[in-house]
């Protein structure tokens, strides 16, 4: 039985986001509720921090600058099977959400999300078989939407390729990019 007079262990989180702003206020939002929090801004520094931490907990930012998140999710699965990993994103489809999942991440979730979001999608991490099947249809929109997003993952964010795949100008894309970002 746990002694009420010694401290909950705290739980270690990373967070893997570029914006150090929003990092911030993750961080010391994470840190009432006892995590102890690290902070990386890419994969470079994320392996670096796991050659002497296993975190149990981390939130990765899918677009870290120019370059996909997915690989961060890739490198901390493997080196923590068990660590439940969360990807915020600002630019949500059907696609990276089916390559986080399927890369070891637990849930995806769009920005903007708080700290109540996160660790309730830590807790959900079995598939609900009672989830709603949305009745609506897809719009052409969402379908183009989709489309572009997955290109986007196809190669590594990179803006100039995406637009010579889908066949359309690069300031075109850069677009329709910022008109549909969720803030």
């Amino acid at each position: 039985m746990p002694n009420p007079l010694e401290p909950a262990p705290q739980r270690l989180l990373l967070i893997v986001e570029d914006d150090e702003s929003f990092a911030r206020v993750l961080k010391r939002s994470f840190e009432r509720r006892d995590y102890r929090v690290l902070l990386a801004t890419s994969e470079e520094e994320t392996q670096t921090l796991l050659r002497t931490e296993i975190p149990a907990y981390a939130v990765v930012d899918l677009k870290l600058g120019t370059a996909s998140g997915l690989a961060v999710v890739q490198a901390l699965s493997a080196h923590n099977p068990e660590m439940l990993i969360v990807v915020l994103t600002g630019f949500a489809s059907i696609v990276t959400a089916v390559e986080a999942i399927k890369l070891g991440a637990c849930n995806y979730l769009v920005k903007p999300s708080n700290t109540d979001d996160i660790e309730a999608a830590f807790s959900r991490t079995p598939g609900d078989v009672g989830a709603p099947v949305a009745a609506r249809a897809t719009s052409i929109k969402t379908l183009e939407w989709e489309r572009i997003h997955e290109a986007l993952a196809e190669t590594g964010f990179n803006i100039s390729e995406t637009a010579r795949r889908l066949g359309m100008h690069r300031r075109t894309l850069a677009r329709k990019l910022a008109k549909r970002q969720v803030p």
